[in-house]
């Protein structure tokens, strides 16, 4: 028995060592294939793209070329449009300077009349109640009228009311009228002042303005210039062509 199994396993060995030796060598060829042709697993990639011809090129640029001045085009017209609303905005802002102007001029010469005032002295008057009352109502009534004109705003109209930054109902008249013309003149300083300020931002825009819109207009023209086709290579022809003959007109014989 123990022969017999010894013979079996004797006699099987060979025969799995063949086997084993089949399969690797059919392993290795496998693999030989795929590392020489590592192509077959990937993708089949599509056809290369045909090579744009010189004319297609040429009419894709004439198309970038048309579409580019074309963009310019519009952009220099906004800015045109820009450059007309800033100017006409500086223009406003400077009617607006020159009657702030005007209206301070006007509040300082009426001022001027009541420099000389403060050396004179008061007027006598009694010094009473019913006088300190009447001065009272005189000063309001003269501050509401300003207010109501455009000379006090509603700070300053409060400011008279409450009796504060100098203003006192208990001075004459003379001395209210010649407070209250200094401060208008004061406001309308500062409005003049505000004014102008405001003129020149204004008339820096329109400046800034202008100048892009002259450089994009520029830009355009140049871009539809461009466009066009160029006459200086055929002038050139005709030039070479027609000069071989005038030379050949004055050309001496040669002699012999």
């Amino acid at each position: 028995m123990e022969t017999t199994v010894f013979y079996q396993f004797v006699t099987g060995v060979p025969q799995a060592a063949a086997i084993w030796s089949a399969l690797f060598l059919l392993a290795l060829g496998v693999l030989a294939v795929l590392v020489a042709r590592p192509e077959g697993d990937r993708p089949t990639a599509g056809p290369s793209p045909a090579v744009p011809t010189a004319r297609e090129v040429a009419a894709a640029a004439i198309v970038d070329r048309r579409r580019y001045a074309e963009e310019v085009a519009v952009a220099a017209a906004g800015a045109a449009r820009t450059a007309q609303r800033r100017r006409d905005a500086w223009l406003a802002s400077q009617e607006q300077a020159e009657r702030a102007w005007a209206r301070y001029d006007e509040a300082d010469t009426g001022a001027r009349r009541f420099a000389g005032s403060g050396a004179l002295p008061s007027p006598a008057t009694p010094r009473t109640p019913a006088e300190y009352a009447a001065r009272e109502r005189y000063l309001h009534r003269a501050a509401t009228a300003a207010y109501w004109r455009g000379d006090l705003s509603m700070a300053q109209l409060s400011d008279v009311f409450g009796h504060r930054h100098g203003w006192d109902p208990r001075r004459h008249p003379v001395e209210q009228e010649a407070l209250l013309s200094r401060s208008i003149r004061d406001a309308r300083r500062a409005d003049h002042q505000a004014a102008a300020s405001a003129e020149r931002a204004a008339w820096r825009a329109a400046e800034l303005a202008a100048e892009s819109a002259r450089a994009l207009a520029e830009e355009a023209c140049a871009a539809a210039a461009r466009l066009r086709p160029s006459r200086a290579p055929a002038r050139r022809l005709v030039r070479g062509a027609a000069r071989p003959a005038v030379v050949a007109r004055w050309r001496p014989a040669r002699a012999g």
